[in-house]
């Protein structure tokens, strides 16, 4: 009631978001459009702080500079201290979103980093053949059909997806060199590379050791108060007509983690 009373001081709050899973547009990902309400109302709920609660193994880079972009335009406009908490990993995309954070908190055991780009598919030339099916692809534009899995694989398709990757590759090191300016030590912590727990900071990728709870109210007071937000399922997911879309972006999931061995 504290916060509807005029008059009377509310005791302090900090604004949590959840923020697990792999990133992507679809299924159960995080994405920018899922999470942009929670995000908002955590901004518009006045805390003293927005602390990120964070478990992601990455996926989409566009996702992961939207989201983290939102949260830093909120946090600039508003004048509020963001700061990342890392759980079981932040690698890659997920390294991208703890950048968001002022500060990044990271457990011993923490794993952060991988900031590189991946592609990753499958060689099926011939397949058809065995099972006596005809491929038929029409294009307008000789590159339309690029990398198709059922064609052998041209140096022209794989020379142009290295310069994309690459591309791709200078955007996430320049973003992670201007958030994290004056903290990275000298060396190449571009390769794709992680560190755990404590190495993280050495290297300058985290801040400090320390989980949400306990930090928040050492910097706050221990009358601190925790509200929380996350990115809500789509209506039909409720109801379950999603079980089939959720099933297989569980399994992607699971192999995005497993590459981490979690």
């Amino acid at each position: 009631m504290k916060y509807w009373i005029p008059f009377i001081k509310s005791d302090p709050h900090v604004a949590v978001i959840r923020l697990q899973g792999a990133i992507a547009t679809s299924g159960r990902a995080l994405s920018d459009r899922g999470l942009a309400d929670s995000i908002e109302k955590a901004f518009r709920s006045k805390p003293k702080a927005v602390a990120l609660e964070i478990s992601s193994p990455g996926g989409s880079p566009v996702q992961s500079s939207l989201i983290c972009a939102r949260i830093r335009r909120l946090a600039d406009e508003k004048d509020i201290p963001v700061y990342s908490f890392v759980e079981d990993v932040a690698a890659s995309g997920g390294y991208w979103l703890a950048t968001a954070g002022d500060e990044i908190y990271v457990d011993r055991g923490s794993i952060v980093g991988s900031i590189g780009v991946i592609s990753a598919g499958f060689g099926l030339t011939g397949t058809l053949d065995k099972i006596g099916a005809e491929r038929r692809v029409y294009t307008a534009g000789k590159s339309k059909s690029m990398l198709d899995p059922f064609q052998a694989e041209k140096p022209a398709d794989v020379k142009r997806l290295k310069g994309l990757l690459r591309d791709m590759h200078v955007f996430f090191k320049d973003h992670v060199s201007t958030r994290r300016a004056g903290k990275l030590v000298d060396q190449d912590l571009f390769t794709g590379d992680i560190w755990v727990g404590q190495k993280s900071i050495d290297v300058g990728l985290a801040d400090h050791l320390g989980h949400l709870v306990p930090t928040m109210k050492d910097r706050f007071g221990d009358k601190t108060k925790f509200r929380r937000f996350g990115q809500k399922k789509p209506l039909l997911a409720r109801f379950g007509a999603q079980i089939i879309d959720d099933a297989y972006g569980g399994i992607e999931e699971r192999a995005a983690y497993a590459r981490f061995g979690l």
